[in-house]
């Protein structure tokens, strides 16, 4: 009778829980190889915090870094691009980079305030087809402009792009000159305009509305230029010189006016439009 009483010993099995970590919980730097958690390069706004490269961020990231909250108001969004010369596979092609970039086209053009100045901001994005210049981006940035004339606030413009779009023609070339006209009459009436270079600026856009600004900012290492490396060097049959093409570069051969970190655009521009305009500091604004 014990024996029924007598309860049977088994060795307890250790509980074990296996922990899955969401495949995107850590980004690795492009540059120097340092991995880290995602939220840590975003709280850093995509800056590598070990070795400083500046990563590629979206057209969106541009707008929420310089303009105050909830003062945002992005304009023409409804311009899209169309296939205007019948080019082969250019509609897929702006299908796939919709879905992907989920804007339409590669400029993000809005109006709001900065350090409470009123201003118009386009942020071009890469993730659109290598930030490429067509009719869209061209119209987007003189129509901002012609608001910034319209209502006298200044205009502030960043680059990141590939150059002209090749699926758009002598259109897409035509925007270089479209954009530097409403720039001319935003000098003429002395309307204040900040161009801000990432990496890339080149082709076309390098040659037009990019290098156009009453002050000119880059991004640190960003690469700005025309034509490639290898087509220069083709050309004038010479070695370029180490980092020729890079934000640092322009800077010390008088291209570019500063080469500003992420973390001090906003009151860089800030203090810059400030001086531009005779205007005063908004409340609880400082100057770096």
């Amino acid at each position: 009778m014990a024996s029924w009483f007598r309860k049977e010993k088994k060795p307890r099995q250790p509980k074990r829980e296996r922990l899955e970590i969401p495949p995107d919980t850590w980004e690795k730097c492009e540059a120097c190889g340092h991995t880290d958690l995602r939220e840590k390069f975003e709280r850093n706004l995509n800056v590598c915090p070990s070795c400083d490269f500046h990563r590629r961020i979206r057209a969106s990231d541009y707008l929420a870094i310089l303009l105050d909250e909830d003062t945002a108001e992005e304009t023409e969004m409804d311009l899209k691009s169309i296939d205007p010369l019948g080019f082969p596979e250019y509609t897929a092609r702006l299908a796939k980079a919709t879905a992907k970039a989920g804007d339409g086209d590669a400029i993000l053009t809005a109006t709001g305030q900065l350090g409470g100045i009123p201003v118009g901001v386009g942020a071009m994005d890469f993730a659109f087809m290598g930030g490429s210049m067509g009719s869209v981006v061209g119209e987007k940035i003189a129509r901002l402009g012609q608001k910034s004339l319209e209502r006298k606030f200044p205009l502030v413009l960043v680059s990141a792009s590939g150059g002209a779009r090749m699926q758009e023609g002598v259109l897409s070339l035509m925007q270089m000159a479209k954009a530097a006209a409403i720039l001319s009459q935003l000098a003429e009436r002395r309307i204040p305009y900040v161009s801000i270079l990432t990496n890339p600026t080149t082709g076309g856009v390098s040659a037009s509305y990019a290098m156009l600004g009453d002050a000119i900012l880059a991004e640190p290492g960003a690469v700005i230029g025309f034509a490639g490396p290898r087509v220069i060097k083709q050309t004038i049959g010479q070695d370029l010189p180490e980092g020729f093409q890079t934000a640092e570069f322009l800077l010390e051969h008088g291209m570019v006016d500063a080469v500003v970190h992420r973390r001090d655009l906003k009151q860089t521009v800030g203090t810059l439009l400030r001086h531009m305009s005779g205007k005063p500091a908004a409340s609880g604004w400082t100057e770096s």
